[in-house]
């Protein structure tokens, strides 16, 4: 997702189970409709938004009915083209483009998607720079985020891997058959609150996992059982080893 070294830019061709899945797609939308709604203690179609990393652009069309408008970026072309062809709104547009590089004006969007994308960019300073670029005053960005220290990694579901070197990983790649480079670079939760300390956080995480049925995400996490007991549980007193963080980025306005 950027000019010279890149990620390998057909991501929808090595994981097609994932960026094709409309249910599971869908089902994210919903909650981040649901997480948009609960900050903004409102509707949400007079703002525009852009969708970075929209890959077959299944979540910006679930999106598009709820905002004036939606922009969704990608490198991966293959996405793009399905995206392009399958949906067809009037406030809904595809852009092949690099995320490091936004071909938008400065505080452009209301609205801004990065969800499981900053792993995925050789610069992640630069994406957030750039998320904040085009993010208008008191605009906000929904930023979900992997955790390195997430025991399993969430790509090839091999524990401890987002832990080890760039030369260890490809290795452990390489025997578990599943690959062979490495390519994420996962920060710690340390590290993703410097990568975004340019933004007032809200941290959403706890009550994902507190309420889940409230944020659409009771199909994962169902209330009362087993499972959502040790979410809890780890939530309230291992975050440093949440697998995922839910986190909106509020560009705070310039002092006047």
């Amino acid at each position: 997702m950027q000019k010279g070294k890149r990620y390998p830019p057909d991501y929808s061709l090595v994981w097609p189970k994932a960026v094709f899945d409309s249910n599971s797609r869908n089902r994210k939308a919903q909650t981040l409709l649901s997480v948009l709604r609960d900050h903004l203690a409102g509707p949400c179609h007079q703002l525009s938004a852009l969708d970075i990393g929209c890959s077959t652009g299944i979540i910006a069309n679930a999106l598009a009915p709820h905002f004036k408008k939606i922009v969704g970026i990608d490198i991966d072309m293959n996405a793009i083209q399905f995206a392009r062809a399958t949906f067809c709104r009037p406030n809904l547009e595809f852009i092949f483009q690099d995320c490091l590089y936004l071909g938008f004006k400065d505080d452009a969007f209301d609205l801004i998607v990065c969800a499981h994308v900053y792993e995925h960019v050789p610069d992640a300073v630069r994406l957030l720079a750039e998320i904040h670029r085009v993010l208008r005053p008191g605009g906000v960005c929904y930023f979900a985020a992997g955790n390195r220290l997430a025991v399993r990694e969430p790509h090839y579901g091999l524990p401890f891997l987002s832990y080890l070197p760039q030369a260890a990983a490809n290795a452990y790649l390489r025997w578990s058959r599943k690959g062979s480079v490495y390519y994420e670079k996962h920060r710690t939760v340390w590290g993703l609150r410097r990568l975004v300390r340019r933004f007032t956080v809200f941290d959403y995480t706890h009550r994902l996992v507190e309420t889940p049925a409230l944020f659409g995400l009771d199909y994962l996490l169902k209330e009362g059982t087993r499972r959502h007991r040790l979410a809890k549980f780890v939530v309230r007193h291992f975050y440093w080893i949440c697998p995922t963080y839910v986190w909106l980025l509020q560009k705070d306005a310039p002092p006047e």
